[in-house]
């Protein structure tokens, strides 16, 4: 193309594309704030986009299946169904710190990972960290695999995994979702709670761990935020934008996840013996491996954040034998 006809082709042609953003505190939510800081930038690109914030995330999902949305912003766990590879880097114990983070999304946003984040009709056109999940506890007493036994967990019922891995332990699946587990966790309708540092100011989960309850230091995994796009609605180039836009914000994401976990109080925080972590790694891997095998998660996927934890940390257990994911 020559430049007179890029150039003729200027703002007249600017694309209107609807965004649909789930965040749990709506409008005024700092997930909606983020995707704001986009508009500008996509603008220059010729996309104007017109956002719409969801508080109920199933009800973002469905609307973007349906073609009421251009664009969605999804948790990955909702995201499973557009895109399984992107879906599969939440799976449990996959991705034990931010070094093994960052060096995946650097990984991903290679234009040569394209195919991995095109699925169908759909495109991801971008993954931010949201942070380590923990599990969070009313009572600060429940500090072991045991005492999990029938204890009652707030559980996002529509993800296989999370159910596998309540059950895993003895403990009991309360069917929830992301706008309301928080609500369950602190009026004392359920005993446990799973969710990233950055939650608990937001959804005020310090109601439901005070007096008497803490949080567990340990990533059980790593969540994260996914953009996905009709394909066909977008020029070509518009996923690996927004890609490269993302991991330019790599740092800022990881400021405000630094800032969440810095904000919690010292005291609520419970850590775990290293002789418990490796029992939790153990235990992690072994439901990983069963998702897998029942194809809940893409193998690509798991065999990628398994050659990055190696390479991180060479002396885990899992990297002597090659073959093993």
């Amino acid at each position: 193309m020559g430049h007179a006809q890029t150039e003729a082709k200027g703002s007249a042609e600017i694309l209107e594309r609807s965004f649909c953003v789930f965040d749990p505190v709506g409008a005024n939510g700092p997930l909606f704030a983020i995707t704001k800081t986009f508009q500008p930038v996509a603008l220059k690109n010729g996309i104007k986009f017109n956002l719409s914030a969801y508080t109920d995330e199933k009800v973002a999902a469905e609307d973007f299946k349906a073609g009421q949305c251009d664009a969605v912003l999804l948790t990955g766990t909702r995201a499973r169904e557009f895109n399984k590879f992107t879906g599969s880097l939440e799976a449990m114990g996959a991705v034990p710190g931010e070094e093994e983070m960052r060096l995946l999304y650097n990984t991903l946003s290679q234009p040569n990972a394209r195919p991995l984040l095109t699925d169908g009709p759909y495109e991801v056109a971008g993954v931010f960290p949201a942070g380590a999940i923990y599990l969070y506890t009313r009572d600060r007493t429940i500090d072991s695999v045991e005492k999990l036994q029938g204890k009652r967990v707030a559980t996002l019922d529509f993800d296989e995994a999370s159910v596998r891995m309540v059950r895993h332990v003895g403990a009991s699946v309360v069917g929830s979702n992301s706008a309301n587990f928080a609500g369950k966790f602190n009026n004392g309708s359920v005993d446990l709670a799973y969710a990233p540092a950055v939650a608990y100011t937001p959804l005020e989960l310090y109601k439901g761990v005070e007096p008497n309850g803490g949080v567990l230091k340990y990533a059980l995994a790593y969540m994260n935020f996914q953009v996905i796009i009709h394909s066909d609605r977008f020029p070509d180039s518009a996923g690996q934008m927004v890609r490269n836009e993302a991991i330019k914000r790599l740092d800022e994401a990881y400021e405000i996840i630094a800032q969440a976990e810095a904000e919690m109080p010292e005291s609520v925080w419970m850590t775990l013996p290293q002789e418990d972590t490796a029992e939790y790694d153990k235990m992690l891997r072994k439901v990983r491996l069963s998702l897998l095998e029942d194809g809940v998660y893409d193998e690509r996927a798991i065999k990628l954040m398994k050659a990055i934890r190696c390479r991180v940390d060479a002396t885990r257990s899992e990297c002597a034998s090659v073959a093993s994911h």
